[in-house]
């Protein structure tokens, strides 16, 4: 090979492949550079990337290489994700390729050394056979298993807060601790916890999913409730006991690892649910609502916080998400979720869109890791950081172009005469 000319190859391949001009400035293991000069850089570092993407050419056969650590990009990830987005549609499905196209493909891997059979996928990439446990929710309390990364690592990510959820940036200059506490506060007043006359106080709520205890602890800190949080992941029940313990409140509430069919309990006065349909799938989230009724008193509140999806649904082909995230996560519209919660005999009082808001909040995630990089690499490895960094920074860009959207719902169990007895107007929360 005469001089260093691999990203001129590189960039050649791209085009055969995706059929249009990759607006990167292509790096090569050999020293060499090609593409514009104003575009974002992307580095490859070996062969082995260019053999994943001829094997594999579509999403995730680009997330095996940035995974692997085989392809780079610099400077921060969403500048470079926002430049690449037009050439990203393009990427979608595997691009149907001609006989001509694959001749040249076959001749440029020769070329540049990348023949030879399919990598195999980075370690991080979730197993047949954990995608089968995932999507066995009769034997898997939740849609995805515990994270291996670690309470350390995501506290740097997700802030103090350790809320795994969307902050509500209602202000000017909000940090990420405030803008999660105000959301916190606001999930506390729809659900009628916050403000309530001394006599009042006390109120009995479940947190389902309920992640390190935040929500809870917050509730029972600021409002006086008392509860019960389920969670999938023993870490983070034992993680929320502590931090129960910590603040004084271990007597108030009880977090446990447990499925939202194993809960017995007289019923509750409030529900919150991050997640309702991604957690039970949506064959069974006509029975999941069902028994969130009969958990719940008559007059009680049910807050859902739901991403769903808009317009059509996502192609059947494996994607990144699917892969190394949430396998098997099923996205509904929100009209499907607000008809099966009706169809249990729960009425929908509110629906507020939480988009910019979620966006918002991942874009502080992603800040969060970048900032702490290093740190975050050690306590997990660097291809789950990277697991980590592309997924917040995909699932910021797929809200802000409203590909996907968040909603909160507030949900009553109506009396039997049809009272529901919450306020008359919104403005009850909008203080």
């Amino acid at each position: 090979m005469a001089g260093p000319v691999v990203a001129e190859r590189l960039h050649d391949i791209l085009l055969r492949l995706f059929g249009l001009e990759a607006p990167v400035r292509l790096h090569a293991w050999d020293g060499s550079v090609a593409g514009p000069t104003e575009a974002p850089a992307v580095r490859v570092h070996s062969r082995r990337a260019v053999r994943r993407l001829l094997w594999r050419p579509d999403e995730l056969g680009l997330a095996r290489a940035f995974v692997a650590g085989e392809i780079e990009v610099d400077g921060p990830i969403l500048t470079a994700l926002e430049r690449l987005a037009p050439f990203g549609r393009s990427i979608g499905a595997r691009p149907e390729l001609t006989a001509a196209d694959r001749s040249e493909l076959m001749r440029a891997a020769v070329y540049l050394g990348a023949v030879g059979p399919a990598p195999k996928p980075p370690e991080e990439e979730i197993t047949g056979a954990e995608r089968r446990h995932a999507l066995d929710r009769d034997t898997a309390p939740s849609g995805s298993p515990d994270n291996p990364v670690g309470t350390k690592f995501l506290s740097r990510v997700f802030g103090q807060t350790l809320m795994l959820g969307s902050g509500y940036w209602a202000e000017p200059g909000m940090s990420l601790d405030d803008a999660q506490r105000a959301g916190l506060q606001l999930a506390c007043r729809k659900l009628g916890l916050a403000d309530r006359p001394a006599e009042e106080r006390g109120a009995r709520v479940l947190d389902v999913d309920c992640g390190w205890g935040t929500f809870l602890l917050h509730a029972a800190e600021h409002h006086a409730v008392s509860g019960l949080g389920i969670t999938s992941s023993a870490e983070q029940a034992e993680q929320a006991t502590k931090r129960a313990v910590d603040a004084g409140l271990a007597g108030r509430v009880e977090f446990r690892v447990a499925d939202w069919r194993e809960v017995e309990a007289d019923p509750f006065d409030a529900i919150v649910a991050y997640g309702l349909a991604d957690y039970v799938g949506a064959d069974r989230l006509g029975e999941y609502a069902g028994a969130l009724y009969g958990l719940l008193r008559p007059g009680g509140r049910l807050l859902v916080n739901q991403v769903g999806r808009r317009g059509e649904p996502l192609a059947q082909e494996r994607s990144f998400l699917d892969a190394y995230v949430h396998p098997g996560a099923e996205l509904l519209p929100i009209g499907t979720v607000t008809s099966i919660i009706e169809n249990a005999g729960l009425e929908v009082r509110d629906l507020e869109t939480m988009r910019e808001h979620y966006a918002r909040t991942l874009r502080a995630w992603v800040a969060n890791l970048e900032g702490a990089w290093d740190e975050c690499a050690r306590q997990a490895s660097p291809g789950r950081a990277r697991v980590w960094l592309l997924y917040l920074a995909v699932s910021a860009l797929a809200f802000e172009a409203a590909r996907i959207s968040a909603y909160q719902l507030l949900v009553v169990r109506p009396h039997t005469d049809g009272r529901a007895l919450l306020p008359a107007t919104r403005s009850a929360w909008r203080h």
